[in-house]
């Protein structure tokens, strides 16, 4: 079934990814009052370490989790794909001394971090948090505690507002965690302040996607935006059958940097921190004749005459708390690329809600 301009309302993945800001609003105000959320996942203990496992989208999520658990809180945390711990223990064994493991999943019933749960639980005697939007899940059984996000949960079988409303909660949870009251305000701030970006957003994207058409799609962020570059890469590919690719912005001049033509979109994810060596990539890329997008959260002169696109948020928060927004403009790029190519991104190729293996 192809869908119409006129029929995007229809759509469950467009209203979902447009709902965001009304749910992140829910989810930081439930989290305020419940105190569930902290005991879930330990914030009030210290630990040496910690792990953030998920499948697909949970594990771009897990990796932005990562990075920012690390920034706010100044304890070493990464992520790996749930089979990672179950194909190869060992890696999370070595360093299950003082760990705390955080396992994600939209429906809780993905058998990869199912069972990563229960390894990590069981076998390996680790504290296993879980995070999903589903009640009564097969994750809850096999973790310690569940954080669960109703309000998140989606009809579609592509993430969006579940990615950006569970990353936010980690958030909240890291900054609380570090007793860092200021960035849970700033959380608050940028989910009610986005309410009146994202309409505009999504008029600019679409008429842009309207215009031009690519072979290949480039996203690119360093620190906390690369995970979000990874997953803004699969949301093109799963709704719009696109090649998509990421990469760290730096490191897409050494090598990846071959493939660029005017055939090639590629999107940048500008950070504050590394705004200045960001640009420089930028313009070096355009120089090479690709077509650039800046999303940023307020663009220099440098950056606009660098961008065929730039997409600004304008918000007045921290870094850290722009991740979620950040993603918007690409899950939109995604949406409408698949319109435009004749597909429906409600019912995306060869994929399924939830991957549950025999």
């Amino acid at each position: 079934m192809v869908i119409k301009p006129t029929e995007y309302g229809k759509s469950e993945t467009y209203k979902e990814i447009l709902s965001q800001s009304d749910v992140w609003q829910s989810v930081l105000q439930e989290l305020k009052q419940n105190e569930s959320g902290e005991n879930t996942l330990g914030v009030n203990t210290r630990k040496a370490s910690w792990l953030f496992a998920g499948c697909g989208t949970s594990f771009y999520l897990a990796d932005a989790a990562a990075t920012s658990w690390t920034l706010l809180t100044g304890e070493p945390a990464w992520a790996v794909p749930a089979s990672e711990i179950l194909l190869y223990p060992a890696l999370a064994r070595a360093y299950a001394g003082d760990l705390q493991a955080v396992v994600i999943s939209r429906s809780g019933r993905t058998s990869e971090a199912v069972r990563a749960a229960h390894v990590l639980r069981k076998e390996m005697g680790i504290p296993t948090s879980g995070i999903t939007c589903t009640e009564k899940s097969e994750l809850e059984v096999e973790c310690d505690s569940t954080l669960v996000l109703r309000a998140a949960d989606e009809k579609s079988t592509v993430m969006t507002r579940s990615f950006t409303s569970m990353l936010i909660s980690l958030q909240w949870l890291a900054a609380r965690h570090a007793g860092n009251t200021e960035f849970c305000n700033s959380l608050e701030t940028m989910a009610t302040q986005f309410a009146t970006r994202i309409h505009s957003l999504a008029d600019r994207v679409e008429n842009f996607t309207a215009r031009l058409s690519f072979e290949d799609y480039i996203f690119l962020g360093q620190g906390p935006f690369h995970g979000i570059a990874r997953e803004a890469a699969l949301k093109v590919m799963e709704m719009s059958c696109s090649y998509s690719q990421s990469f760290h912005t730096l490191e897409f001049r050494h090598g990846p940097k071959a493939i660029v033509t005017p055939r090639t979109a590629l999107t940048f994810f500008m950070s504050q921190t590394g705004q200045a060596s960001e640009v420089e990539v930028l313009e070096e890329m355009k120089d090479l004749g690709g077509v650039t997008i800046a999303i940023c959260n307020n663009a220099n002169e440098s950056t606009r005459r660098a961008s065929d696109l730039v997409l600004e948020l304008n918000l007045p928060c921290d870094e850290l708390a722009l991740l979620a927004p950040h993603i918007v403009p690409s899950q939109l790029m995604g949406f409408f690329t698949g319109v435009a190519k004749g597909l429906n991104p409600d019912l995306p190729r060869n994929l399924t809600r939830v991957v549950m293996l025999d």
